[in-house]
């Protein structure tokens, strides 16, 4: 979630206290689906509406079904929050970036979870500049704190593969006192990390701004987005130990704007990504079959309900629609 080129869209839309239900819909312009290639039917049939189910945030971020709700951060709110299929909110974590004190406004909330196989749930805490676990009490306690001797930057993104190794980006979107250039920056590098029977290895340390981050369904193939400034997302081949090899560029971004941000990979292969202008869905040849247009940047998106619904967190709202085709759901999404 890159704060710094998002400032002027935020301060338009910023929360300083958490809503206790779904605020009124503002008018917006609607959002939309534009068909591409003709394949996009398979996935979402002609005429699917788009619903906002929930608004009034500062920045969505980081969406994870779980136990019949959508959890999310709102990023510069610093809550970490769940909305259920009718719209009510309830805030399940305050202060979710995990720094006390932290200013409002500025990207220093909770980003991208994941459910972990002993039934907790893993956060990306930005301004607190690690991985949290959270319990059935609800508190973030600390769970990835630091590579090598050194801090973290900011995670981001994180996803598990089959054979239960975590995957995160780390870039330093949440060092707010100029990211690369913030002094409190220890890692020479933003880099790409897979955690596995206790030790911490950086997989990728190439990559300027890494973020987005998934799998293919077969568990084969990592995807990373780059948000820039060179815009793309980048395939790599995955062997069993979790090797990389054969980096390649899956899809670029000549458009101005936003970079790749979040993305999800459905059952057929397709890879659901943000970028300018929406939400591509691109194949795993680098097709792009459609995309969903939004009155407001979308930042990231999940799977849901029976895997046949999407929702997307789009800045300031919750979006949500149907599809014909089934998403990946977290590995350990039914894990107690």
């Amino acid at each position: 979630m890159p704060f710094p080129l998002r400032a002027a869209l935020l301060a338009a839309t910023l929360l300083t206290a958490a809503p206790l239900a779904a605020q009124p819909p503002a008018p917006v312009a609607a959002p939309s689906i534009e068909r591409i290639d003709p394949a996009l039917d398979a996935i979402i049939a002609p005429g699917t509406p788009i619903e906002r189910v929930a608004t009034g945030f500062g920045f969505t971020e980081g969406p994870m079904w779980r136990e019949g709700r959508l959890w999310f951060s709102d990023v510069t709110g610093d809550k970490m929050r769940a909305v259920s299929p009718d719209g009510m909110i309830e805030e399940l974590v305050a202060n979710s970036g995990g720094l006390p004190g932290a200013p409002l406004g500025k990207p220093i909330g909770s980003n991208g979870m994941a459910p972990a196989p002993d039934g907790t749930v893993l956060m990306a805490q930005m301004s607190g500049r690690r991985i949290a676990k959270i319990g059935k009490d609800g508190k973030p306690q600390p769970f990835i704190t630091d590579y090598q001797g050194k801090r973290l930057n900011s995670p981001n993104d994180l996803v598990y593969d089959k054979g239960g190794a975590l995957w995160f980006t780390d870039p330093p979107f949440g060092l707010i006192n100029g990211m690369d250039k913030d002094p409190a920056k220890e890692l020479p590098f933003n880099g790409v990390f897979r955690y596995a029977d206790g030790k911490l290895t950086a997989v990728i340390t190439d990559m300027t701004l890494p973020n987005g981050i998934g799998f293919s369904p077969d568990f084969r193939t990592l995807y990373v987005g780059n948000y820039g400034p060179d815009k793309y997302i980048r395939a790599y081949d995955v062997a069993p130990d979790g090797a990389l090899s054969a980096p390649r560029i899956l899809i670029r971004f000549a458009e101005p704007g936003e970079g790749p941000d979040g993305l999800k990979v459905d059952s057929a292969g397709n890879i659901w990504m943000t970028g300018p202008g929406g939400i591509r869905i691109v194949t795993p040849k680098g097709k792009i079959l459609g995309q969903i247009k939004l009155p407001e940047v979308a930042a990231n998106l999940a799977f849901a309900e029976d895997g046949r619904t999407v929702y997307i967190a789009g800045s300031s709202s919750i979006y949500r629609l149907r599809t014909k085709v089934k998403g990946m759901l977290p590995l350990y999404a039914n894990a107690k």
